[in-house]
């Protein structure tokens, strides 16, 4: 273990050298860890990004934000993956770096000039997005006003079935939309217009109101739409937070599409995240201490957990990794503590895990491929960049609070 963490510590996931367990009970067993380790299951990956590419009808841009590691991208591209939604000059280059072959979409609407100029000139970024005439003429002036632009309007919407809204920070209101398609309709090739329902959103029926606003704003605008990018907010699976099928949200977004005329000409865009990787990632974590039903972890929110630690509808599935012998088969609520001194590092809950657990055990937390390993800090000096390959698939159990307990092997 000592070598794979000397050759680790650089950048996470900028090795390709990670080594391989047939599961997080093998893993436990060989190395001991006493610091987080990440563990890809690569399969899902594969998995999850061919139900987006061979079900929805347009181009699935990745969200790079969601996880950036260099190994989880290479999977996705080999599953198919060609276009990358970028909302940083940071993911330009890694993208641009990975994948010359790639497209990216600049999706961030408040972009600094700096990062314009470079994406545009530097990486061939051509399609860019914004909420606001300011950022058009940005882009105008930083691109020499060049035409073969694809610029993207953003449209604000209400939070609706979504756990949490993305439309507090960005997006323009319809009425104020028809004015800026218009002006953004004269200084691009292609005109898009997208939107956001939300992180997590557990119902179609969101991107069917949301396809119906849009289709509106363009019929008063009164502009060709080239594009038309349905966003992300496609859900995972948590505990007692199971959405419907991944293919109630195709059909509904494909149905309330051709319902609209306006839509005839235009192409489709969608940009998973969390969707495409939350269920490829767990981490492996060591109880420091137990003070009844408290436990001390060392990873917290200001690693792995922030989501776990910043909302209450966020539970994570979990199960005990005890390589020495059986964990008692009753279950009782935890809560969790991180290793950094600030007593915000607390995860309520509650997770469900053996009665008797106890310092030295170890705990696998999974679905997070999503919005995990990218979150982390340095506060306190608690930091781990170790990832590793599993081969055996965990089967979570998500419908319950208080899951049976999963036979280890």
């Amino acid at each position: 273990m000592k070598q794979y963490i000397a050759r680790t510590q650089t950048a996470f996931g900028a090795t390709q050298q990670q080594p391989t367990f047939s599961s997080a009970h093998a893993l436990a067993a060989a190395w001991r860890p006493d610091l987080p380790v990440h563990l890809l299951y690569a399969d899902r990956l594969y998995t999850n990004a061919a139900k987006f590419l061979d079900n929805f009808n347009g181009e699935v841009l990745y969200a790079v934000k969601c996880n950036p590691d260099a190994t989880v991208l290479r999977h996705l591209y080999t599953a198919g993956v060609r276009h990358f939604d970028v909302a940083s000059i940071t993911e330009v280059r890694t993208i641009a770096s990975l994948f010359p072959d790639a497209t990216m979409a600049f999706m961030h609407p408040v972009k600094n000039r700096a990062a314009i100029r470079e994406a545009y000139f530097t990486h061939g970024v051509r399609t860019f997005v914004l909420d606001s005439y300011e950022e058009l003429l940005k882009i105008l002036e930083e691109t020499n006003a060049a035409r073969d632009l694809t610029l993207v309007v953003r449209l604000a919407m209400p939070k609706g079935a979504a756990v949490m809204s993305l439309s507090g920070k960005f997006g323009i209101v319809p009425a104020e939309a028809v004015r800026l398609l218009k002006k953004t309709r004269k200084g691009c090739v292609r005109l898009g217009l997208s939107f956001h329902v939300g992180s997590q959103t557990m119902d179609p029926q969101a991107y069917v109101n949301a396809i119906n606003t849009a289709a509106d704003v363009v019929m008063q605008a009164g502009v060709r739409l080239d594009v038309l990018d349905v966003g992300g907010g496609f859900p995972a699976a948590y505990p007692g937070m199971v959405p419907p099928p991944l293919g109630m949200f195709m059909d509904a977004i494909h149905t309330a599409v051709a319902a609209r005329k306006v839509f005839a000409q235009t192409k489709l865009w969608c940009e998973p995240g969390r969707a495409l990787v939350a269920d490829a990632g767990s981490v492996l974590v060591r109880v420091e201490l137990r003070k009844g039903d408290h436990l001390y972890l060392n990873d917290g929110v200001y690693g792995s957990l922030f989501d776990a630690g910043s909302t209450a509808d966020w539970r994570y599935p979990v199960r005990i990794i005890r390589p020495d012998g059986d964990a008692s088969g009753v279950l009782a609520p935890f809560s969790f503590y991180g290793p950094t001194c600030d007593s915000l590092d607390h995860m309520k809950g509650p997770f469900y895990l053996p009665s008797d657990i106890q310092e030295g055990d170890w705990i696998e937390i999974g679905q997070l491929g999503a919005y995990g390993a990218t979150m982390q800090t340095m506060f306190n000096g608690f930091h781990s960049n170790l990832l590793v390959h599993v081969t055996q698939l965990p089967s979570w159990p998500l419908a319950n609070q208080t899951p049976q307990m999963e036979t280890l092997s």
